[in-house]
């Protein structure tokens, strides 16, 4: 990873997120790829996916963290991200013990 925090917009931030939990069981299934894809235009998706997928989980968090913190979200705001949180992790049926871990995570860097 470059030093630099990402200067993700909050869309771009949302996607880096999404595709996280994603990838938090070592799965990508077509429907979560899918509704990660109808949240986003394809220049964004394909540049985010891109990097996440250059980036080990841990940094991954440490980047949502740096970011998380520059952005100010309403109650609203988190209330939706969190809403598509879980549309991506109940997308493909199964919600596993390592999602359900990423899941926590994030709780503790959102809230």
């Amino acid at each position: 990873m470059k030093n630099e925090q990402p200067k993700w917009s909050k869309e771009e931030l949302k996607i880096y997120i999404l595709l996280l939990c994603a990838k938090a069981d070592w799965k990508e299934t077509p429907e979560e790829m899918t509704l990660i894809r109808s949240k986003s235009n394809q220049e964004i998706f394909d540049r985010i996916y891109k990097e996440i997928s250059e980036d080990k989980e841990d940094i991954s968090l440490d980047k949502i963290e740096a970011s998380i913190e520059k952005h100010h979200y309403s109650t609203m705001e988190i209330i939706e991200l969190k809403k598509d949180i879980q549309e991506v992790f109940s997308a493909d049926k199964d919600f596993s013990l390592k999602e359900q871990y990423i899941d926590e995570i994030l709780d503790n860097l959102i809230y």
